[in-house]
C-alpha cells in the first residue's frame, strides 16, 4: 500500500520543504527537486510513520476493550434482590 496525501497537502508540503532548505540549508531547492524529495520520504520514510501510529491506535484500542467490562457490566439476578426488601 503506497501512502498518498492529497493535492493540496503536496503543493504545502512542497512549499515547506522549499522554505527549509531557504532557512536552514543555505541552498535553494526548486518545486521538481522539492517534489521528488517529497515522493521519496512518501515512499521511505512515511510507511515507518504510519505503521506506528497503526500500532500506537491498535494499543488505544485494545486497553479501552479491556475497559469494556468495567463501563457496561450489569449485575445479574436482580430481580429478588429489589423484591424481597418491598415485601413484608
Amino acid at each position: 500500500m503506497s501512502i498518498e496525501i492529497s493535492r493540496e497537502a503536496s503543493a504545502a508540503a512542497i512549499t515547506s520543504i522549499q522554505r527549509y532548505f531557504d532557512e536552514n540549508r543555505d541552498e535553494a531547492i526548486g518545486n521538481l527537486g522539492a517534489g521528488a524529495l517529497l515522493g521519496f520520504f512518501l515512499k521511505e520514510i512515511a510507511p515507518v510513520v504510519y505503521n506506528q501510529a497503526v500500532a500506537d491506535v491498535q494499543s488505544r484500542l485494545q486497553a479501552r476493550v479491556m475497559e469494556l467490562d468495567i463501563e457496561v457490566h450489569e449485575p445479574e439476578f436482580q430481580y429478588w434482590q429489589g423484591a424481597g426488601r418491598n415485601r413484608k
